[in-house]
């Protein structure tokens, strides 16, 4: 069957099978599975003006599938790219993504950003050839929960949007992330850290603007959600912060031990603050005894307008 014979169509319940079917086995060669057959109701549930799930129809089967989510006025996210392997080598994914991309645009969008895990050579591959550009690497860094973690002399922390705004703009962590950070309301995404973003955050979970004696604010971060997972067998309290932005060591020491504390006081089991994958930064965290994750994930963008 040639990409002409396929049909694209917003995703449906019944759709569920077909899709878990040739989703199960994404990643079949790593230990951590593909999310969508476990999200899929959820997900096309959540199908309005401001997100569409796009599947590609063969006729009795289905061949591909895709998400769009509107972030803010101006910023589209594409998610959940997948090509039914009895269908690969069609060009589905460029009619996947002209569609989202048409979405995205007629819904006011002038840019598409999209995230790929660094080890996936064959999606690396695909977004690029669909029109996606590199954008800018993170890596999740893992502080453990405690609720005795102090600070280092000479640093306290202070709930201010504004300083913590002020840092974030000349840092350089704003510019390796090209002024992103994790998106307040959808999971998996990055869109542009604003300031109303960080006095919203400090409305309704918290932000931290870290500063040292005489020397001004050093550091900063926000946290974004919390949310129960599945890890292990077992649910666990996950939290997550949206950045995390310092100057040097003493600095980056300083803001863990403030998250550490934090995600202790709202019950955390697992935390994961993003971080730009520089030298810089990755060898901080470390120095500064946090774990890091195995791999840097990669943000692409496509200019729509």
């Amino acid at each position: 069957m040639s990409a002409t014979d396929i049909t694209i169509r917003q995703a449906r319940p019944d759709d569920y099978e077909a899709v878990a079917a040739f989703t199960r086995e994404t990643w079949a060669d790593r230990d951590s599975g593909d999310y969508i057959p476990d999200i899929y109701h959820e997900w096309i549930a959540g199908d309005g003006d401001s997100q569409r799930t796009f599947l590609a129809d063969s006729g009795d089967d289905v061949a591909g599938i895709c998400q769009g989510v509107l972030l803010s006025e101006h910023e589209a996210w594409a998610q959940g790219m997948r090509v039914n392997p009895d269908y690969r080598g069609e060009g589905l994914s460029t009619q996947l993504n002209d569609a989202l991309f048409t979405w995205a645009r007629e819904r006011g969008a002038t840019v598409v950003r999209n995230m790929v895990f660094s080890w996936n050579a064959a999606g690396l591959g695909g977004s690029r050839a669909v029109g996606f550009a590199p954008l800018c690497e993170f890596r999740w860094a893992h502080p453990e929960p405690d609720s005795d973690a102090t600070l280092p002399r000479a640093y306290t922390v202070v709930d201010d949007p504004d300083a913590a705004w002020s840092f974030w703009r000349r840092s350089d962590a704003q510019r390796a992330l090209s002024g992103l950070a994790l998106d307040d309301d959808e999971s998996w995404a990055m869109s542009e850290l604003t300031r109303e973003g960080l006095h919203r955050a400090a409305d309704e979970t918290r932000v931290f603007a870290v500063r040292r004696e005489d020397d001004g604010t050093r550091a900063m971060a926000h946290r974004v959600r919390d949310y129960e997972r599945e890890t292990e067998g077992e649910i666990k309290h996950w939290t997550e912060y949206g950045v995390g932005a310092w100057t040097d060591l003493g600095a980056a020491r300083a803001l863990f031990r403030a998250i550490s504390a934090d995600a202790a006081a709202v019950g955390a089991d697992r935390v994961r603050v993003l971080v730009p994958e520089t030298p810089r930064h990755v060898s901080d965290v470390a120095a500064a005894h946090v774990d890091l994750g195995e791999n840097p994930d990669f943000v692409l963008e496509a200019a729509l307008v």
